[in-house]
């Protein structure tokens, strides 16, 4: 425990404690539904992040765009929008979390408590390990459909706040597969791509830091890879080096150094987009954020208006009220489970009676499979939470394994982690059930195996290459494709939208995220090329007026 961490974590449950008391004796909280988090972490939160739970503004009845979501493609936008003069209201359920160089904001993936998932009481990760935490309004929503779990943000800045940071664009042949000639990558190259880059600061990690003791493990890791003959690959980044170093000094709490970052990092190290284009958006004076208002339902009024219904929440997950709002153009930027959600709902509840056929469809995983095999010594890897580095491989099916750390985990395993992204053409579609009024998928079996066969037949052979010590493959952790932190597809460009993202048949009512990728971008982490596609999308929208 760090220097005067023990006398403020006492006074923090001392504070906790009488909270706690004090809610206890009022009951709960006035809303329409009642909050089932536990009083007594409801009070540590409160003394741990007082921020969230300040009062929450309403959104305006009327706002000529309304963005539902506050991810890459929905801040992107929201940006843009605000710079051409246009109102703009950000709809966002998750709260909006602060930074600071030594609170805890953020739990940990080792002992989490509810700061790390949205209004659920356990989670198994990729370790295979179940761990149960009261019910909160944390940052990662598990969505859990047959034969996929799906990891999502749930906070003002999407998913920025919980990824691990590394922003690559695809090669032109994989782009071209997948999105048939609807984007031009020539364009995407020369324009958006180092465009985004150069709004989030993307950079490699520098060497001084790659030789730090966190980082062993992306070193040993590299030096693997190059015993298989690979050479690795340098990953940009979004993490603040200085920061970073700051953290190796001693001049801040440590975060991204000690594997904080798939359920947030504190210390704003991880230059999220609450550090930019949200910052950037409301420094206008023409874009407002809301957090804490989930959206129920979208439908088209008469006359060019849309209806948005809108619920308030508190971080317990109390339903202070229910409204619905107006706007002229609507953006869909929730992710593309919140945005296919919202769209097959309308579709089958008939509140947007002209969505074609394609709604729903081309839903993927982006190949996604985490990876573990033996060190080749024993030794301390460190838990340094950025990538360092990736290697690409087509001997099977084209894949990129990436370095990773190893989440949840607090102590040393001997292992070396990977994830895995393998260019597959598994889809599926959403459907709706109107006996409960849910949304949901599910995502065969088999999709899964093709993936991990691939991915582990690569890992197994750099295993082997570099006399790896322990065969995680007999323990049975050495690959998991059960979930994906890459979501993409359900309203997909040139289907359900024009090649802009316009939806078809519903003109002012628009598809920013990863909704409209179908299924993968190409074996790399999804997010340049989401947040460079809204670059695209919106310039085309706001040029063309429409």
């Amino acid at each position: 425990m760090m220097k005067g961490d023990r006398g403020l974590r006492r006074r923090a449950l001392f504070k906790a404690a009488g909270t706690a008391a004090l809610l206890g004796a009022m009951g709960v909280a006035a809303g329409t539904s009642r909050a089932v988090t536990d009083p007594m972490w409801e009070a540590m939160f409160r003394a741990w992040v007082p921020e969230i739970f300040a009062p929450l503004p309403d959104p305006p009845e009327h706002s000529p765009a309304i963005v539902i979501g506050s991810g890459f493609g929905a801040a992107v936008t929201a940006l843009r929008l605000a710079e051409a003069g246009i109102a703009t209201t950000v709809l966002e359920r998750g709260s909006r979390w602060p930074n600071d160089p030594w609170r805890e904001i953020f739990t940990g993936d080792d002992l989490p408590d509810g700061r790390g998932f949205w209004h659920r009481t356990d989670f198994t990760g990729v370790t295979k390990v179940p761990m149960r935490f009261t019910d909160f309004g944390g940052v990662l929503d598990c969505t859990e459909y047959p034969g996929i779990d799906v990891w999502r943000a749930a906070a003002v800045g999407g998913g920025s706040v919980i990824f691990t940071g590394a922003m690559i664009a695809p090669e032109r042949r994989f782009f071209d597969h997948i999105f048939g000639g609807t984007v031009d990558y020539a364009e995407m190259e020369r324009v958006y791509y180092p465009r985004v880059r150069e709004m989030l600061r993307l950079s490699p990690m520098p060497a001084d830091i790659y030789r730090s003791v966190p980082f062993t493990h992306a070193r040993a890791w590299d030096e693997q890879v190059r015993k298989a003959g690979y050479q690795p690959r340098a990953n940009d980044s979004i993490f603040n080096w200085d920061i970073v170093r700051a953290e190796l000094d001693g001049t801040v709490r440590p975060s991204a150094t000690v594997g904080r970052s798939s359920l947030g990092n504190s210390n704003g190290a991880k230059f999220d987009l609450n550090q930019n284009y949200l910052k950037y958006a409301q420094n206008t004076g023409l874009c407002a954020i809301f957090p804490g208002h989930r959206v129920e339902a979208i439908a088209k009024e008469a006359g060019d208006r849309y209806a948005v219904t809108v619920t308030k929440l508190s971080p317990t997950g109390t339903e202070l009220s229910t409204r619905t709002l107006t706007c002229d153009r609507l953006f869909l930027g929730a992710g593309s489970i919140g945005t296919s959600e919202l769209l097959v709902r309308a579709q089958a509840t008939g509140t947007l009676p002209r969505l074609n056929e394609h709604i729903g469809d081309g839903w993927g995983t982006n190949g996604d499979v985490v990876l573990a095999r033996g060190a080749s010594a024993l030794a301390g890897y460190g838990q340094g939470a950025p990538s360092a580095s990736r290697i690409f491989d087509a001997s099977v099916a084209p894949l990129t394994l990436e370095n990773w750390y190893i989440p949840g985990v607090p102590f040393e395993t001997g292992a070396l982690a990977s994830l895995g992204m393998v260019l597959d053409s598994a889809r599926t579609r959403f459907g709706y059930d109107r006996s409960t009024d849910r949304v949901g998928l599910s995502w065969p079996v088999r999709n899964q195996d093709q993936v991990v066969a691939a991915a582990r037949e690569v890992d197994h052979r750099i295993a082997e290459r570099a006399d790896a010590l322990i065969d995680y493959g007999a323990l049975g952790y050495d690959a998991n494709a059960l979930f994906t932190a890459h979501p993409l597809g359900g309203a997909v460009l040139g289907r359900a939208t024009d090649n802009y993202g316009r939806v078809l048949g519903h003109p002012g009512l628009y598809v920013m995220d990863g909704a409209a990728i179908p299924g993968s971008t190409g074996t790399v982490n999804p997010s340049l090329t989401i947040a460079a596609l809204a670059e695209r999308n919106i310039e085309a929208i706001i040029r063309a007026g429409r």
